[in-house]
């Protein structure tokens, strides 16, 4: 079993949340990826967000045609949900299979200020999702010397998606304002959910 994890608030989930894991999906040959929003997360203590369980309803919506892709659960508790407790979790549920933690090219950059990151790059492959505005060697640089040796090899891959320059607050701020989505931003079920439980407004 090769697992892709992947956790955001996703607040809400849209094609930037998408499209790039697809990408990830065929290019490792993953066998499932799972979503993982999160209650609280720990790196953004002062934005209110959508309830936990509107945002893990939407996750399931924009999943529902997606063989592969899946929500989990595990992170939707009360408290902060850090990275390498919920990698940790699945290594003990799945001693077996090969996890690979999918994170944007700019949460890269900051990964050294996680919880443990050194017991991160050494649990799981990194697969890195490309991002507007974010060179490849320019992120590379801001990490130590340490953790680039320890990046080596299959440790990480750069995922060959095309970058989406969407933005979840700009869709929150229009769904609030009244305001039409772009059609490509988000699947219309999120949306329609979004409105239908007025969660931005």
């Amino acid at each position: 079993m090769r697992l892709g994890l992947y956790g955001g608030s996703f607040d809400p989930i849209h094609n930037g949340h998408l499209e790039p894991v697809v990408h990830a999906v065929e290019q490792l040959g993953l066998d499932r990826v799972l979503y993982l929003p999160t209650a609280n997360p720990p790196h953004k203590p002062e934005r209110v967000f959508a309830p936990a369980l509107r945002r893990f309803a939407m996750v399931e919506l924009a999943l529902l045609d997606e063989e592969r892709l899946q929500v989990s659960d595990f992170e939707l508790e009360a408290g902060p949900s850090f990275t390498v407790d919920t990698i940790e979790h699945f290594r003990g549920r799945m001693p077996e299979a090969e996890l690979h933690l999918l994170i944007g090219a700019d949460s890269l950059a900051e990964i050294e200020s996680w919880r443990r990151p050194e017991d991160i790059l050494a649990a799981a492959h990194l697969a890195v999702l490309q991002r507007p505005d974010w060179d490849r060697e320019a992120v590379l640089g801001k990490l130590s010397p340490g953790t680039r040796e320890r990046l080596t090899g299959d440790r990480l891959t750069w995922i060959d998606n095309p970058p989406l320059a969407i933005s979840a607050s700009e869709i929150r701020r229009r769904l609030g304002a009244g305001e039409d989505v772009p059609v490509h931003w988000a699947p219309p079920s999120v949306l329609k959910y979004a409105l239908k439980y007025s969660l931005y407004s």
